[in-house]
């Protein structure tokens, strides 16, 4: 059987991926077949500015002999790139670990969706390639802030709830402020589990949130952010207030 040359095993960020030869694409020898993949279990992976971020891929196949390897490539936006060639730890899973690095691999074009495509080898020599197996999101990190005063406050007056939406830049290793975004203010009343969204504010300059409520009883006060395509959701920390 005839194999391609294997990539280089090492998650390599940054560099124009090599792309699967035509002749090979979503193409294979035999009865092996590519069923699916798993990506940091069905969830986002989320990239601050300082740590490096590992997570798991996991392709499903089948070969009636079992299945030897993988080598799996993931392509996303701005050039990304990433691949790693791993052998199958069962006949059915092959599952790889990659690493990115923000402060080696990544930029903030790469935020966004990418895609997983695999070249799995059975041990009788067949073979199977899918360009485009599945999809995840790789975003950027985001912090977010509230505050409400004045504490206490009394009743019926009004409290000002402010907070800042920050996302993380590959850029230049800060967070700064995520402007024109939608923000849910919510509000859990003292001695109640359940949030309720009182508004919506958009985000100002440097990512800034302020808005006035009607103080009408005890709880607590926090904004909610839904996320973006290249962004992750966040949820901030809730500030108590007292209603006198």
């Amino acid at each position: 059987m005839g194999k391609r040359v294997a990539l280089s095993v090492a998650a390599a960020l940054g560099v124009i991926g090599l792309a699967a030869p035509a002749a090979y694409a979503d193409g294979g020898y035999g009865d092996t077949e590519i069923l699916g993949a798993t990506v940091n279990n069905g969830s986002s992976v989320v990239v601050g500015t300082t740590y490096a971020k590992s997570f798991d891929v996991t392709i499903y196949a089948y070969d009636d002999w079992g299945l030897l390897s993988a080598d799996t490539t993931l392509e996303g936006p701005g050039y990304g790139y990433a691949n790693d060639t791993t052998y199958c730890e069962s006949d059915s899973e092959c599952t790889h670990s990659f690493t990115f690095d923000p402060r080696v691999d990544l930029d903030n074009s790469m935020a966004g969706t990418w895609y997983v495509g695999s070249w799995v080898d059975a041990l009788d020599d067949d073979y199977r390639w899918d360009e485009r197996i599945d999809s995840f999101r790789l975003k950027r990190a985001s912090t977010l802030t509230t505050n409400a005063s004045p504490e206490p406050v009394t009743k019926n007056k009004t409290l000002t709830v402010t907070g800042v939406l920050k996302r993380a830049s590959w850029d230049d290793y800060q967070y700064h402020g995520y402007t024109s975004q939608p923000v849910k203010l919510q509000f859990r009343k003292k001695g109640t589990s359940t949030y309720t969204t009182v508004k919506t504010v958009n985000t100002g300059s440097g990512g800034a949130l302020k808005t006035t409520v009607t103080a009408t009883a005890d709880g607590y006060w926090r904004w909610n952010f839904a996320g973006t395509t290249t962004t992750s959701a966040k949820t901030s920390t809730s500030d108590y207030v007292d209603v006198r």
